[in-house]
């Protein structure tokens, strides 16, 4: 019957959400760990670490919006690759 189908790609949908969700939360907590040490490395005239502490606000801001643009951008790569999944299982098989 036609439910079955629809079932079948529910549960495809389900699925791929599920795994690329897995995967992409991965991905985000590995770019949140490595994007700070790459803001470090491009940055060496720049010890942020120690701006900080010693309370360069500029800095603090200048290294948190950095960060924070970057993982934003990973965020909406992870979320449109794992809606591409949703979608695929959805889509209708041609028999």
């Amino acid at each position: 019957m036609w439910y079955d189908t629809v079932l079948q790609n529910v549960g495809w949908s389900v699925i791929f959400g599920v795994v690329g969700a897995a995967v992409g939360v991965a991905l985000l907590l590995a770019a949140a760990a490595v994007l700070p040490g790459l803001v470090n490395r491009l940055t060496p005239a720049v010890d942020e670490e120690k701006e900080i502490a010693r309370g360069n606000q500029a800095v603090a801001e200048y290294f948190g919006r950095v960060v924070a643009a970057a993982i934003l951008g990973a965020s909406i790569i992870i979320a449109v690759a794992v809606a591409a999944g949703i979608i695929a299982a959805w889509w209708p098989v041609p028999k």
